[in-house]
């Protein structure tokens, strides 16, 4: 809204010559009554300013609206089965007048899936193309991954480079990415944790600087009263190393061992099944492992579709939407800001 007002405002000042003067007055007047209409609108979430700008409500005759959930994917059909159909469902049962497609962004796994299994899992290009195709206006896309990290990236740069356009379409944040987001995870992953047994999140990990959300969540379960809840990475930050420390440190000798992962695929089935319960058994720890992957968890569904609900009411206001408004108004529109 700002950005577009002050384009306009640019091409007054060029046009109005010696009417700069009237000019200007009205152009301040005007966006005093849109900024405080802005500001009005605005909500404090998660120390972020967000704008109320309803994705779904009041579809015009010919509008139809949809929801992308992006997956890494997975070629295991046992535990594709049990999470990421099982997410698909619950976001379709939640939200049952919008349609629900799914993409995934590995296209290693898109092609094992077609070469060796003949299933086809379309990329999220190709099914934002799809869903242009049969008419649909307006789409809100989530991640199912945990991390703000290349994945997610990758999805929105294929969003902001459509060879076509919706109407709207928004891309929500992912699992963890606000601080309320940790705490919500946190609450999930030590609801069934004892004072006697340490157990440790094996996160996938990664070698950019997301890795440092995962440092970020095991800091905040020691903070929170739950050193015994550590996290680990099979790349990355965390490493083995740093979630063996933590395990030496809270003098515990079992220790139950969970991927930190919406599906239970690879990883688990090899780096935490065999490689993490081996060298901690080989350390002399009882290792029980536990290898379901968190889309199994209903808690973990729900968190994905009140995230879902949140985006299809507000979107995040642009850094550079706030900094047009700043210009004018020379104030933070939000203390945290």
């Amino acid at each position: 809204m700002c950005i577009v007002v002050l384009r306009g405002a640019e091409c007054c000042y060029i046009d109005v010559g010696n009417h700069f003067r009237l000019m200007r007055k009205l152009l301040l007047g005007t966006m005093a009554v849109l900024i405080s209409m802005l500001c009005h609108q605005q909500v404090s979430a998660q120390n972020k300013v967000f704008i109320e700008d309803p994705l779904f409500e009041n579809l015009q005759e010919g509008d139809k609206g949809a929801i992308l959930i992006t997956h890494f994917g997975t070629t295991h059909d046992d535990t594709r089965a049990v999470t990421l159909d099982a997410i698909n469902k619950a976001v379709k049962e939640r939200h049952p007048n919008l349609e629900v497609r799914e993409a995934y962004t590995s296209r290693i796994i898109i092609k094992r899936l077609k070469d060796n299994k003949g299933i086809i899992k379309l990329n999220p290009t190709e099914a934002l193309q799809q869903l242009h195709n049969e008419g649909y206006t307006h789409v809100l896309v989530i991640s199912t991954s945990i991390t703000n990290g290349v994945e997610v990236t990758s999805v929105i740069r294929e969003v902001a480079h459509l060879p076509f356009n919706f109407k709207k379409i928004r891309v929500a944040t992912p699992l963890l990415f606000h601080e309320a987001d940790y705490e919500k995870l946190i609450k999930l992953i030590t609801a069934d944790s004892q004072p006697d047994v340490a157990t440790i999140w094996v996160g996938h990990g990664t070698y950019d600087v997301a890795t440092a959300q995962y440092a970020m969540l095991d800091h905040m379960l020691m903070l929170s009263g739950h050193p015994n809840v550590i996290i680990g990475c099979v790349e990355g930050y965390p490493y083995y190393e740093q979630a063996l420390q933590r395990l030496k440190a809270t003098g515990l000798k079992k220790v139950v061992l969970r991927p930190l992962m919406i599906v239970a695929g690879e990883h688990a089935k090899e780096d935490i099944a065999e490689d993490w319960k081996e060298n901690l058994t080989k350390a002399g720890f009882e290792v029980e492992l536990r290898l379901e992957g968190l889309g199994e968890l209903p808690e973990l569904q729900q968190i994905l579709n009140d995230k879902i609900d949140f985006y299809s009411q507000y979107r995040r206001l642009l850094i550079g939407e706030k900094k047009k408004v700043y210009e004018v108004t020379g104030e933070k529109m939000h203390a945290d800001d």
